[in-house]
């Protein structure tokens, strides 16, 4: 089972989605309060598991409707996705990975362990 972690900063607090074997899956952007992280972790846990998949990696892709999944090439030609909540804004990121395949593998793995996963404060 996953797990939110929330990691406290100089500015504010951004959480880490952590898998069962505790490898991070996806991270989030800096919040300023905790209350605020902690709102974009129930934002992720509700909805990755229901939202679309858009692959920007294929030419002519159609855009998919929020909650969505964005699967993309960055400037270093990794595979990355970011997940965005219904209004649009980007609610997680992943690392990058050299195969598609994987990339995909990490959204499945956001899908199956954030929607019941407890959120935690950083040890």
């Amino acid at each position: 089972m996953g797990k939110f972690v929330i990691h406290k900063t100089a500015s504010g607090a951004r959480f880490n989605l952590k898998a069962g074997n505790g490898e991070i899956i996806a991270t989030s952007e800096i919040y300023k309060t905790e209350d605020a992280c902690r709102a974009g972790a129930a934002s992720v846990a509700k909805n990755a598991p229901v939202a679309n998949l858009e692959d920007q990696t294929v030419e002519g892709y159609t855009p998919a409707k929020h909650p969505k999944f964005e699967v993309y090439t960055d400037k270093a030609g990794e595979y990355r996705f970011r997940l965005k909540a219904p209004n649009g804004e980007i609610i997680a990121v992943s690392e990058g990975y050299t195969r598609k395949e994987s990339c995909l593998n990490g959204i499945e793995s956001v899908r199956k362990n954030s929607a019941d996963a407890p959120v935690v404060e950083e040890e």
